[in-house]
């Protein structure tokens, strides 16, 4: 009798890829903290977009110089729209509300707004699971981020955030929307290019001579590249296998990974509160990746 092998279902290897992706997120402030004088994160975001935009577009036009063709418009505008709207967003949100509290709002609305948005346009069941995964981590980036610093409220500032973390959830309910039948590196080329095309007149008047700097240049590359190309092609790919509530929640190991390269890269300190953020987390991401157990019957089918 033949072994049969034991393949990864869809599902569980979407989830490997979505976190692949928010590790690398989680790389950006590490990298941002290289950034010489005269950056911004303002220029720095649109800079980011633009690199990976570009790195996306020539990736995609090697392996098909026709990707575009069959990738309709609308959805395309909306997602380069909110894309773009999440940089805007999130850095005026931080730069009126404090980094603890802008980043509290806008990351950890994001899941619950996906959720709402996953349930109402693409009928998505939200699990018991996704609910005690996403309380988990909500309450982790809390303890993660407030704990370090003064928390600063402002009203307009925590709208914006709120925004940010709004106009990432549409902009993953459109990337799944525009996923079935494509390949995931056409599908964010396009889609980052016409985000980077809306977000660049940002850079108008703005300083850039830091970026013709080697620190300056690296960390834009690294940001566009690595942090923007790669990571969003993995996370297209994680995506088409698991629903969007699912993958932004996952998402939320981002903060994780910037948290525990703050303390091994930058030498930065975490309180005893951050660490009890960054359990809750791996505990609400682990809730996530836990499956069924498969019955024999299914098994051999």
């Amino acid at each position: 009798m033949k072994k049969q092998k034991k393949l990864i279902p869809a599902e569980f290897k979407g989830i490997l890829l979505i976190l692949s992706a928010a590790v690398l997120w989680g790389t950006t402030g590490t990298s941002q903290a290289f950034a010489p004088m005269g950056s911004t994160p303002m220029t720095i975001g649109a800079l980011r977009l633009a690199v990976g935009g570009v790195f996306l577009f020539i990736i995609a036009i090697v392996r098909d110089k026709n990707f575009y063709r069959n990738i309709s418009i609308k959805p395309v505008l909306a997602a380069g729209i909110f894309v773009a709207a999440y940089q805007i967003f999130f850095f005026w949100g931080v730069s009126l509300t404090g980094v603890a509290v802008g980043t509290i709002v806008g990351i950890g609305s994001s899941p619950v707004f996906a959720g709402i948005l996953g349930l109402l346009f693409l009928k998505e069941k939200l699990q018991p699971k996704w609910f005690a995964a996403t309380i988990c981590s909500i309450m982790g980036c809390a303890l993660l981020t407030g704990s370090s610093s003064t928390l600063t409220i402002s009203i307009s500032g925590i709208l914006l955030s709120a925004g940010a973390g709004l106009s990432y959830a549409i902009f993953t309910i459109f990337i799944k929307t525009l996923l079935p039948g494509r390949r995931a590196g056409a599908v964010t080329a396009v889609v980052f290019c016409t985000g980077a095309v809306l977000i660049l007149p940002l850079l108008y008047g703005t300083d850039l001579g830091w970026t013709l700097q080697p620190a300056g240049f690296l960390v834009i590359l690294h940001l566009g590249i690595i942090a923007t190309g790669i990571s969003y092609i993995l996370f297209s790919r994680g995506l088409a296998m698991t629903q969007a509530s699912t993958a932004v929640t996952l998402s939320l190991a981002e903060p994780v990974t910037a948290g525990i390269l703050g303390v091994f890269v930058l030498g930065e300190r975490l309180s005893f509160i951050a660490w009890c953020g960054v359990f809750c987390i791996i505990l609400g991401l682990t809730i996530l990746m836990l499956r069924r157990p498969t019955k024999m019957r299914g098994a051999l089918r």
